[in-house]
């Protein structure tokens, strides 16, 4: 599995820095205020005729993890008009009231897709039993990524759980995609343990500051990174 490095994006403006920094897909997101909800149908369309990068767009209308069945609705339809829009995957999950995965929930909104690939969020991180957790995740329909950090509090506290579970579990290692305050001197420990998916987000822009673009030679450092860890841990 060739490795993968996912950069945030919120608008056409920053596909330039990703595209020339190496990026392989963009997850697509407006309001980092709120950790990331769903942005326009014009995003989207911007987006895509700015790169032909695959852009995997979120679907989360608020900044927690449950969802209503009103809001569940909406986001039924703005899954529809983003991918209309060029949409090639999507970013959701949702939790219940026992802080388990909304099986009930995610599944409505999956079937919703189209049948494009789906990551499931950091939601995960969330959850009260984490083995039960990828348990749940790793069957749902179309699944291919679990975004996750190891941890509430980011890759930094989570680092040993990310390559505790991959090294046990060569199906968590492939949905695997490490991501929520990754770090350079993570990226070669969880190479090791066999993760193959990185993500980042503020750590592609001058200053970690949402208020400035991608930088291309930010991404292209982490691009390199990535690789060279992953060639030495082969």
């Amino acid at each position: 599995m060739q490795p993968l490095l996912e950069v945030i994006v919120l608008g056409a403006a920053d596909a330039a820095g990703a595209v020339e920094g190496g990026a392989d897909r963009l997850e697509v997101v407006t309001d980092m205020g709120a950790g990331g909800l769903t942005p326009s149908v014009q995003t989207v369309r911007d987006l895509k005729r700015a790169c032909d990068l695959p852009l995997r767009v979120m679907l989360r209308a608020n900044d927690g993890f449950a969802t209503s069945g009103s809001e569940l609705s909406r986001l039924m339809g703005a899954a529809h008009q983003l991918y209309a829009a060029g949409a090639d995957g999507f970013v959701l999950g949702f939790l219940n009231p026992a802080v388990e995965i909304d099986v009930d929930a995610t599944l409505a909104l999956v079937e919703e897709l189209s049948g494009a690939p789906w990551t499931f969020h950091r939601a995960i991180d969330q959850t009260l039993d984490d083995d039960r957790a990828w348990e749940t995740v790793s069957g749902l329909p179309g699944l291919d990524t679990v975004l996750t950090a190891g941890s509430p509090r980011g890759v930094g506290a989570g680092l040993d759980e990310l390559c505790r579970r991959a090294v046990d579990s060569p199906v968590a290692a492939k949905l695997m995609m490490a991501g929520g305050g990754l770090a350079p001197d993570h990226v070669p420990w969880l190479a090791r343990a066999g993760v193959r998916q990185f993500h980042i987000g503020a750590a592609a822009r001058p200053g970690r500051s949402w208020k400035a673009y991608t930088d291309a030679a930010l991404i292209r450092s982490w691009r390199r990174l990535i690789d060279d860890a992953v060639a030495s841990a082969l």
